[in-house]
């Protein structure tokens, strides 16, 4: 998975990346282990040689002057699957709403260009009566044009904007994205966020905050000072839910005694699918899954107990896995 984090200059963005990257990282890129307690208790029952978290790739692309994307931005941005946009609500130097309208109204106008450019080359091959064009991705496009040309991006229509026919444009309005609020941190947990839309959410984080905290060496002390401000959670833990949310994934885990991981997994895939995901040999000779879902295992604190209880369940590969499941598959190739 891969998040490009981006913003005007002056609004936090860095700040963010580097909150989010951790102490120590060099950079425009760091791979970044999406944190997950429920491994944990699961590595100590199996004492693995390898604990493995699922990872996020995030970017950090140089500002685009006077404006929050670039031309360089654009072509860098267009091949991750969210965007994180970072507006400064806090130095009373920019109106962060203005700073949104004008981050959308970027991400339309160079999906515009895009589809403009395509139906030029479309009308070329027309005149030319040369046959090389799909009428159906030309049909998707003018509809698509037509939303962007209201100013609406398109994930505001998930279906077209999702549509396998328009997949290979990587059109950017078309992406999800988070909104981050960089405000006081005093107004963290009151400050008033917008309401969510299709493929849009918010949080609201404190890039002085962020800054304050990464210089104390001591994760109690780090605590102590998010309990004093009554913040829950780090900014990591918020933007990683929230980009699950958005991207509709969830976590199943795997154990054994090599490895204990957790793997992302679109909601509403079936244990064939999540098996696929795995390896390509072991949903091909799939079997069936032993499923124990986090809630029971919580309660059993062992497999042998939970068999022993029922709780244990074989599920067929049409099963669709639910958040938390941890399963072994058999499989036989």
């Amino acid at each position: 998975m891969k998040t490009a984090i981006i913003g005007f200059s002056g609004s936090g963005k860095t700040e963010l990346f580097r909150a989010l990257a951790g102490p120590g990282v060099s950079g425009s890129r760091a791979m970044v282990k999406v944190p997950e307690p429920r491994l944990e208790p699961l590595s100590e029952l199996f004492r693995p040689k390898k604990i493995t978290h699922i990872e996020i790739e995030y970017l950090d692309p140089p500002g685009g002057g006077a404006r929050a994307l670039g031309s360089r931005v654009l072509s860098d941005i267009r091949g991750v699957d969210c965007l994180l946009a970072v507006l400064d609500a806090f130095t009373g130097a920019q109106d962060p709403v203005a700073q949104k309208d004008s981050i959308e109204a970027e991400l339309v106008i160079s999906d515009m260009a895009v589809i403009e450019k395509k139906l030029d080359r479309i009308r070329e091959d027309r005149k030319k009566d040369r046959h090389l064009y799909d009428p159906l991705e030309e049909e998707l496009l003018i509809q698509a044009l037509q939303l962007l040309e209201h100013e609406n991006p398109l994930r505001t229509e998930r279906t077209l904007a999702r549509h396998e026919a328009l997949k290979g444009f990587a059109f950017l309005s078309a992406k999800p994205i988070l909104y981050a609020w960089n405000v006081n941190e005093n107004r963290i947990m009151d400050f008033n966020l917008p309401a969510e839309e299709p493929d849009q959410a918010h949080i609201a984080f404190s890039a002085r905050l962020e800054r304050e905290m990464s210089e104390l060496e001591d994760q109690q002390e780090v605590e102590e000072f998010m309990r004093d401000l009554g913040v829950t959670g780090s900014v990591l833990d918020r933007v990683v839910s929230k980009t699950f949310e958005l991207l509709g994934l969830i976590t199943y885990l795997t154990t054994a005694e090599k490895q204990v991981r957790a793997w992302p997994l679109k909601r509403g895939r079936n244990a064939w699918e999540a098996a696929g995901a795995i390896h390509s040999d072991i949903q091909k000779g799939f079997i069936r899954a032993e499923v124990l879902s986090w809630e029971d295992f919580l309660r059993c604190k062992s497999f042998k107990k939970a068999k022993e209880l029922g709780l244990l369940r074989l599920e067929g590969r049409e099963y669709i896995v639910q958040d938390g499941d941890i399963i072994t598959f058999r499989f036989n190739v």
